[in-house]
């Protein structure tokens, strides 16, 4: 007999353009949404019936861009996201060593450059609060690291040590000693493998079990993960192992590929994507294509832009587009989608030079590539994306008032009038797919919402709306994290909505959001999150676990 259950007693969002009052689930899959009346005679009298007393429920958030592994892991490192400045900072770190005399180094995340109040990040300001050990500081948006003296010795990084391409180590000015900041892919190259060398197997799997925890309490049921590499993917598969072939919530993959200076090394890497993407299509683990990050950010200066940084710098792309091209174009002929990292408003100029060109290359076809970011970007651009059919994939908690000073102050100039122009993107007729980007951000969905519909702050709600004439409608926004961002992994067939025939992710929240101020999104609670028809959280068990 097929497991059945009808779900009654709740307002139905469906992200459909229709509401419903009843559901029945059969087996992995919905096969009613519709009337309670209509739901009981599809569900029949032998089907179980779960009375969700008023709830508001909605499709499972699909987060369309995050990193699980590190989110996992940035739950147990030092938080400072939220240290005020400098001297808050190096207390938390004193703290972690007192708290942890064992531990061989120190791990903290989330800084902020306006917490340092002017002064640059230097190891001696680390060293001052531990030297014993290596500091390692993520920043908040994971595109550099801080480290100190001992960190810096440990990397066997020392001042003749030479810039990979696409990065930076940071050097004092005067002496052009290396000063314990690493840009990009001196973070992603040098200091990543470095500190998964040095993790475990069973630590690797704890991270990802957090994560998967923490995601199904905020009612996220699918992920995508944009720099998956073989740590990753092997996590991934014990997982599966773990869990009896299937897993806690969706996961989908980007591969990461890295920029070197030969094309054949870039080439090697897509090859071995498109191979990991044909082994791995299944329901609950695929890779999808690959993730490029053509630039950085601009809180750190290393974002391309079309003109100068506030205090006259530039920065160059990590992709220029004679590197570009070749990799997008193969990538493209071999099926796999494109997830282009560009903040900077010339970076998503070289991600479009670049799709325009596989598109003439290659012929049509169904790509549905994404640019992911996009904080900074031109008119002209905004319609060229839509033409050319690109998902605009964006975060609104990289929007929140609270960590923008230093954003702002960087450029200084018309540029943040259009600072994430989400609406202008809906307007020309892109695709929008909202998510996290966790650990850069928090990674619940509600509080994005949030920010989403009133470009407030989720951090203080007292803080003026960062450029709200750019702000969503709450049900659009609840499309673009559910059914857009579905659509954004090739998944609108089977996820995103709540419709007859996908598969049965769901969330029930205690409150209907229409009926309630905006406020109430960050207060909001997750009652219950089902995945594929077996729940995942229930928030009764929850608060009753030892």
């Amino acid at each position: 007999m097929n497991e059945r259950t009808l779900y009654t007693n709740a307002t139905v969002f469906t992200a459909d353009g229709t509401t419903a009052e009843a559901f029945v689930v059969e087996e992995s899959r919905f096969s009613y949404v519709g009337t309670e009346a209509d739901a009981r005679r599809t569900a029949g009298p032998d089907a179980a019936e779960v009375d969700l007393a008023g709830g508001f429920v909605l499709p499972g958030f699909v987060d369309a861009h995050t990193h699980l592994l590190m989110m996992g892991q940035a739950v147990q490192k030092v938080a400072l996201r939220d240290a005020s400045d400098l001297a808050h900072i190096q207390q938390r770190l004193r703290e972690a060593a007192a708290e942890n005399p064992q531990a061989p180094r120190i791990l903290g995340a989330g800084w902020l450059y306006s917490a340092l109040g002017g002064v640059a990040p230097t190891r001696q300001i680390l060293d001052e609060a531990v030297a014993d050990r290596p500091v390692y500081l993520d920043a908040n948006d994971l595109h550099s690291v801080w480290v100190n003296s001992a960190a810096l010795a440990e990397l066997g990084i020392d001042d003749a040590t030479p810039d990979p391409i696409g990065g930076r180590i940071g050097r004092d000015p005067a002496t052009a000693a290396a000063d314990g900041m690493l840009y990009e892919t001196a973070a992603q190259q040098i200091v990543w493998p470095a500190l998964a060398r040095a993790a475990t197997d069973t630590d690797r799997d704890s991270h990802l079990e957090a994560a998967f925890d923490h995601y199904l309490s905020a009612g996220v049921t699918s992920a995508v993960d944009m720099a998956v590499q073989d740590d990753d993917l092997d996590t991934f598969r014990r997982a599966l192992h773990r869990h009896g072939g299937s897993l806690p919530l969706r996961v989908k993959g980007h591969w990461l590929v890295f920029r070197h200076a030969a094309d054949q090394d870039n080439l090697a890497q897509v090859h071995r994507a498109a191979e990991l993407a044909a082994e791995l299509s299944g329901e609950w683990l695929q890779i999808c294509g690959i993730k490029i990050v053509i630039d950085g950010v601009i809180d750190s200066c290393t974002a391309a832009m079309k003109e100068p940084y506030a205090d006259g710098s530039r920065c160059e792309p990590i992709w220029d587009r004679e590197s570009l091209i070749p990799i997008v174009v193969a990538a493209d002929a071999a099926g796999m989608q494109i997830a282009l990292h560009a903040i900077g408003d010339e970076a998503s100029d070289i991600a479009l030079d670049a799709l325009e060109e596989a598109h003439r290359v290659n012929g049509p076809m169904d790509r549905r590539h994404r640019i992911e970011h996009l904080e900074t970007v031109t008119d002209a651009n905004v319609r060229r994306l839509a033409a050319l059919g690109v998902v605009a994939s964006v975060q609104p908690v990289h929007a929140d008032p609270a960590i923008q000073d230093n954003w702002k102050a960087v450029l200084g100039d018309h540029r943040v009038e259009r600072a994430y122009p989400w609406t202008e993107f809906v307007a020309a007729g892109a695709t929008l797919a909202l998510s996290t980007d966790a650990p850069t951000a928090p990674h619940q969905p509600l509080p994005n919402m949030y920010i989403a519909t009133t470009r407030k702050s989720a951090i203080d709600p007292s803080l003026p709306p960062n450029q709200p004439d750019y702000a969503l409608d709450l049900a659009d926004a609840l499309c673009h994290g559910t059914r857009d961002a579905a659509y954004s992994c090739r998944a609108e067939d089977r996820e995103g909505r709540i419709v007859p025939g996908h598969f049965a992710d769901f969330t029930v929240l205690d409150t209907n959001p229409f009926l309630s101020e905006a406020e109430q999104l960050l207060t909001n609670r997750t009652r219950l999150t089902v995945v594929g028809g077996r729940v995942a959280f229930d928030a009764t068990v929850a608060a009753v676990a030892p």
